[in-house]
């Protein structure tokens, strides 16, 4: 959310960085010059007149707002403005509001004008305001081609010589899907920059060849990058052979890409070089920020504020450096000295200490990659920004993410949710979370892990099976399904990966453990894969080989690399384990058997996640944004007005604090009615007689309240009784990997230890909500249990998919519990609701683009 003291920065369509926010009276001198620099072609569009010069009256308004019923927002080049946009509401308290904006002609058809449409809508929205009107000259088709593709639906009509547009701004689907479309090519663009730089600025490289930066340097060097490499020196002439330049613009040459390994002191003057040489992007080896203390924080935050106003990204600070092996590009600005062979891999490492050993990893088992990251910090580009790119990179087939913490969780969910239909994710992500207040209880691993499944991810444990998973899926097809040929010339082998792969949910086809045994030769090894490839009972092999004793050698190892390799080509992925040598580069070779098994039960998971049908999200009636946004005030929230605007009814309830009051409530509310200690965690606690039921008169109530709070004190809830039903739990939460997740589960003491809770991220579909209320292990008491009467499972269902809306909608609301839930053969009862509100700002993910 845009405030009036909160700037952002977004990307625009090239790629390049701009600076976003509210106008201020003290603008007017720029917005002056910047009417200066108008065309008058421009000017016309704009004013329907030449207006050569802005009256003193005019630029008053324009820079003068109420940011309610008047809003206007401006975009920055470096501290220059270069765009004006604004609203003005038609009348007092009118739901409908004048929109227009205007860009100084040398930044125009750069996606400014659709950044500032977005940032506009959503201002007006929070303001009350539900429609733009807007009038656009015929011959302005830029302008109307600005509103045309954002995809709101607009009604044009034609009068007195003006195209008159209105639209609603209420978020669709629509318009959600171009919002992101335009987030996707624009974050994409600005990472191919830094991976494939026509030239490469190295700042801090000695002329001694020692240090950081000299190292990075002779790695672009020797690893054969054909642009041109700029060593930036205040002294040399020359540095490792090379010529040296006092500032990247007296080279020459175009450089989109600066390799950054000064102290943190000198950083802002290297800003302002790279800037001067029209650089894109900074990746900033050197350490002594964020993670040296508050100091470095701060100096990371003014790194990057800079960078963004020159229109660059940066990479780390702290990182190990970023890499291209495409033979056109051959870019290696690392401190590795050598790559990996190329490949279709994209790699993302957070940790910059820790990518070498990965690099290391991946060259010794022959994993080629097409590009690498290390983020170091991640000041700015994050593994979303990876992910976007790798999306649409024809030359990334695989990716695989070490990830520490999750800076947008919210948008990776997203992310991954997409891309992993077209290309697999594997991801080495940490558990740990955030703490404070508004954090709530920690998702245990089970959860965590299946939310990773249920999104696409394939997550790993360690770097060892990040890199199994990886040479799997980069070297062999997905499996059909989860049937496993199992061949081997060992008996206890194969009986080992037999029981291996039941351990991971695999099953072991018909006639498989195949032991061809220890004095097989080559050619029935041979065959025996080769039977195993072709029958159709089968999805994926394992093979095993281990070698006789010394002098009984009967299959040699290049012999059963080529009956493994024949098998391979049978287009059935296939996994080995091969006990005395090393599998050669090209086959999927794993140490052991429960290693190799493991990693196919991990891709074989991922394929049936891509076989399953996603489901959509579906329309909902009675859903009311703006009056759920009302409902939440300040840190505090009413509950039952947040969820009647996502049509959810709470029971009504009374609070009472003698015993008059809880029989003036009964009255108010309706006998029969229940009484219940008020207490948060005991409002449903029968087992500890916390709650007394179906009490149908006032002396009824009063021997329940002096009972009740004789134990329990005197603040009581009295709530009308509703017919009886399965008990159920609906929770939201934040969580450190998907931001909002909705969980469910039947209530009970027993179900609460046990941690019997199915969670997905939001936004659910169709499909989600129905597997969410079928996942835990009690639910066969929901389907008629010892014949009870089977309860309305598609009310719980649409209960869930309205709590995912509401969480959607509304990045205030952190956490809701509705506790209990009774669910009935004819419908569902909600009896209690909690709410916990956070900031506006907690979850980025929401509202208009911005980094």
């Amino acid at each position: 959310m845009t405030t009036v003291d909160q700037p952002v920065d977004v990307l625009l369509r090239d790629g390049s960085t701009v600076g976003l926010r509210p106008i201020r009276p003290q603008d007017a001198p720029e917005i002056v010059a910047m009417h200066g620099r108008f065309s008058e072609r421009t000017r016309y569009l704009r004013y329907f007149s030449p207006y050569p010069r802005i009256p003193e009256r005019d630029l008053r308004r324009f820079v003068i707002v109420d940011h309610r019923d008047r809003e206007a927002f401006v975009v920055l080049v470096g501290d220059r403005i270069v765009a004006v946009g604004r609203y003005e509401r038609l009348g007092p308290a009118a739901p409908e509001a004048e929109v227009a904006f205007v860009v100084e002609d040398a930044h125009q058809g750069r996606g400014i004008g659709s950044v500032l449409l977005e940032h506009l809508a959503d201002a007006a929205r929070r303001a009350g305001i539900g429609h733009f009107v807007a009038e656009v000259l015929p011959t302005n088709g830029a302008m109307l081609r600005v509103f045309a593709d954002f995809g709101y639906q607009v009604q044009r009509q034609f009068a007195d010589g003006v195209v008159h547009l209105t639209f609603p701004i209420a978020p669709t689907e629509a318009t959600l899907a171009v919002q992101r479309g335009r987030e996707h090519r624009t974050e994409a663009r600005s990472i191919a920059r830094l991976l494939a730089p026509r030239g490469v600025a190295v700042y801090g490289a000695s002329a001694t060849g020692q240090g950081v930066g000299a190292a990075v340097l002779g790695h672009l060097r020797d690893g054969g990058y054909p642009g041109a490499i700029v060593p930036v020196h205040p002294s040399a002439r020359t540095v490792a052979g090379l010529p040296a330049y006092p500032s990247a613009a007296d080279a020459g040459v175009d450089v989109d890409l600066a390799v950054v390994a000064v102290p943190p002191d000198a950083a802002a003057g290297v800003v302002a070089d790279a800037a001067g040489a029209g650089v894109h992007g900074l990746v900033v080896i050197s350490a002594g920020f964020a993670e040296a203390g508050p100091a470095g924080a701060a100096a990371q935050r003014g790194l990057v504020r800079a960078a963004h106003a020159a229109g660059m990204r940066v990479v780390g600070p702290n990182c190990l450096g970023v890499a291209n092996t495409d033979e056109r590009v051959r870019l290696n600005a690392t401190l590795a000295p050598v790559l990996p062979a190329p490949g279709r891999v994209g790699f993302f490492s957070q940790s910059g200490a820790f990518g070498v050993a990965l690099l290391a990893q991946a060259q010794r088992r022959g994993l080629g990659l097409s590009s690498f990251v290390s983020a170091g910090n991640r000041a700015d580009v994050s593994g979303n920004d990876l992910l976007q790119y790798w999306q649409d990179d024809p030359g990334t087939d695989v990716i695989l993410l070490y990830l520490e913490t999750f800076g947008n969780p919210r948008k990776f969910a997203r992310l991954v949710r997409r891309i992993g239909r077209d290309k697999p994710v594997v991801a080495l992500a940490s558990l740990a979370r955030p703490v404070g207040p508004g954090v709530g209880p920690a998702l245990d691993e089970a959860a965590v892990n299946a939310l990773f499944a249920q999104s696409g991810v394939i997550r790993v444990d360690t770097v060892a099976e990040l890199l199994d998973v990886g040479t799997l899926l980069a070297n062999q097809p997905l499996p059909a399904g989860g049937r496993v040929g199992v061949v081997g010339n060992s008996s206890a082998l194969t009986g080992l990966a037999a029981t291996a792969c039941a351990g991971q949910g695999l099953t072991v086809a018909d006639g498989y453990p195949r032991d061809v045994g220890p004095h097989a030769g080559a050619a029935e090894f041979t065959v025996a894969l080769a039977g195993a490839a072709a029958d159709d009972r089968v999805d994926a092999l394992v093979a095993v080989f281990a070698p006789p004793l010394p002098g009984q050698l009967t299959v040699e190892e290049a012999d059963f690399t080529a009956a493994v390799a024949a098998a391979v080509a049978g287009g059935k992925p296939t996994v080995v384990t091969f006990l005395a040598g090393r599998v050669p580069v090209g086959l999927p070779g794993y140490p052991s058997v429960e290693e190799a098994v493991r990693a196919l039960a991990r891709v074989s998971r991922y394929a049936d996640w891509l076989r399953r049908d996603p489901g959509t999200p579906p329309e909902l009636p009675r859903v009311d944004q703006v009056a759920g946004q009302a409902a939440l005030r300040g840190d505090t929230a009413d509950p039952a007005a947040l969820l009647a605007a996502y049509g959810v009814e709470v029971v009504g309830s009374a609070p009472a604090g003698t015993v008059d009051e809880a029989l003036a409530a009964a009255g108010r509310l309706g006998w029969p009615v229940a009484l219940k200690a008020a207490a948060p965690g005991l409002r449903h606690r029968l087992d500890l007689g916390a709650v007394r039921l179906d009490l149908a008169d006032p002396g009824a109530l009063r021997r329940a309240y002096a009972d009740l709070t004789a134990v329990f004190g005197a603040d009581v809830l009295v709530q009308p009784m509703v017919p009886p039903g399965v008990a159920c739990v609906v929770e939201l939460r934040e969580d450190p990997a998907f931001g909002p997740v909705v969980g469910f589960g039947l209530g009970g003491v027993a179900t609460e230890l046990l941690g019997d809770r199915a969670w997905r991220a939001v936004p659910l579909t169709d499909r989600d909500a129905a597997e969410l209320v079928d996942e835990p292990r009690a639910a066969p008491l929901l389907r008629g249990h010892r014949g009870a009467a089977p309860v309305d499972r598609a009310a719980l269902a649409d209960l869930l998919l309205r709590v995912g809306r509401l969480a959607d909608e509304q990045p205030r609301v952190r956490s809701l519990t509705l506790n209990p839930v009774l669910a009935r053969p004819d419908g569902i009862s909600v009896l209690h609701a909690a709410v916990g509100v956070g900031t506006a700002d907690a979850r980025p993910d929401t509202g208009p683009r911005r980094l």
